[in-house]
């Protein structure tokens, strides 16, 4: 890149006239931002200095979760073509089966290629109408403070996206991510300065606003007049014994081909995108691994008071791991960098209160299967006061020491 810079300078008198330098200038600063440095950065003491700037951290969560993303559109289409081919449907409904009849792709559920683009025409609409909301609230605020546009709601746009039914009406994808931009960040200043995950408070907004449209038994297939029971469903209602009449293993729910929120179902894809965000430092591995003892701990809990009377007490913890939105919610969700806890012991004890209220609400709560959205929002709450009493009892500490 510095290459580029230099071939930059020897050309700049061919283009004085007329501004086209600083045109081609602003082009070489968006792609040395995106790909390197941020256009300021700081060069000496007593500054902290990173290899990494926001651009990038941002760019590497929207990667970690791109596989996530290509799985979703896969597995919507065949969720879609497997319950068309059970109720005898040869065309799917609206502008959708229009596209999909005129490309002649077809609906064999047994085709990657019939099930990928099927779920893209799910997928792409709510994406898209995520990415404009978020825009035009991020450039309208920007614009009123006179700061820069922040990348921040691209990967609020892509995790919104990931956490919704294929279902729900585009009006309401646009009023949720609204919701969540404005109410949920903005108000309070912007990136780096709300305390509750945007995502999950747009989808909090449309689950109290519009549950019969964000839950039930009938929004997580995109075909009309079916429906269908999630798994986590499936336990609480009828126990372990339900998904064994149902023929869904764990392994199929650790790879994820079931009935689910969009990006929510593969629990396999999830883990791995953790490794990737735990190796380039953008996620913290302690709140995952506090959401996982957290977890841990209070389902064996629950198996050892079990006495019969809920399904929910008997499932175990690696049952937990796979059902629901649990392991994109300890990945993506929990371990966002600014609603969360930033001291070391703060995200271990983070991380073990959203483990902790998971599976109390799974269990404890028949009314409300899935717990993961509320746990990690009560979290997000909770999250400074963690840190405050951690750095208190740091300065208790070292005082007693100095004696």
């Amino acid at each position: 890149m510095r290459s580029l810079r230099n071939l930059l300078d020897s050309i700049e008198p061919m283009f004085a006239q007329g501004g086209r330098f600083e045109r081609l200038s602003a082009l070489y600063e968006i792609i040395d931002t995106v790909l390197y440095t941020p256009g300021n950065v700081t060069r000496g003491a007593p500054h902290v200095r990173d290899g990494i700037d926001l651009k990038r951290l941002m760019i590497t969560v929207v990667f970690a979760a791109t596989p996530v993303a290509l799985f979703c559109m896969w597995n919507t289409g065949f969720q879609a073509n497997a319950a068309m081919a059970e109720m005898g449907i040869e065309s799917a409904a609206g502008w959708r089966g229009y596209v999909l009849d005129l490309l002649a792709i077809g609906y064999d559920p047994s085709s990657i290629w019939a099930c990928f683009w099927h779920g893209l025409l799910y997928f792409l609409p709510i994406y898209i109408v995520t990415l404009a909301a978020g825009g035009f609230w991020e450039v309208l605020f920007a614009g009123v403070r006179g700061h820069d546009v922040n990348e921040g709601f691209l990967v609020t746009s892509l995790l919104f996206a990931l956490i919704v039914p294929p279902t729900i009406p585009l009006w309401q994808v646009a009023m949720g991510m609204s919701f969540g931009v404005v109410i949920g960040k903005e108000v309070f200043g912007g990136v780096g300065k709300n305390f509750l995950n945007p995502a999950l408070t747009g989808r909090a907004f449309l689950f109290f606003a519009y549950p019969g449209q964000i839950s039930g038994d009938a929004v997580w297939t995109a075909v009309d007049g079916f429906s269908g029971a999630t798994p986590l469903a499936l336990i609480n209602q009828g126990g372990m014994e339900a998904l064994e009449a149902a023929n869904i293993s764990w392994m199929q729910m650790f790879v994820g081909n079931v009935q689910g929120s969009l990006g929510e179902t593969s629990a396999l894809l999830c883990l791995l995108a953790a490794v990737v965000l735990i190796y380039t430092k953008v996620a913290s591995w302690r709140i995952m691994a506090g959401v996982m003892v957290g977890m841990i701990v209070t389902t064996l809990l629950f198996n050892w008071v079990d006495d019969g009377s809920r399904p929910m007490y008997a499932v175990p913890w690696h049952w937990h791991l796979v059902l629901g939105s649990f392991a994109f919610g300890m990945v993506f969700m929990a371990t966002d960098p600014v609603s969360g806890s930033i001291t070391d012991t703060g995200r271990w004890i983070y991380g073990a209160l959203i483990g902790f209220m998971i599976v109390l609400i799974r269990v404890a709560n028949p009314a409300f299967p899935e717990g993961v959205m509320l746990a990690i929002l009560f979290a997000n709450v909770f999250a400074p006061l963690i840190d405050y009493g951690v750095e208190q009892a740091n300065i208790r500490k070292r005082m007693r020491r100095n004696v």
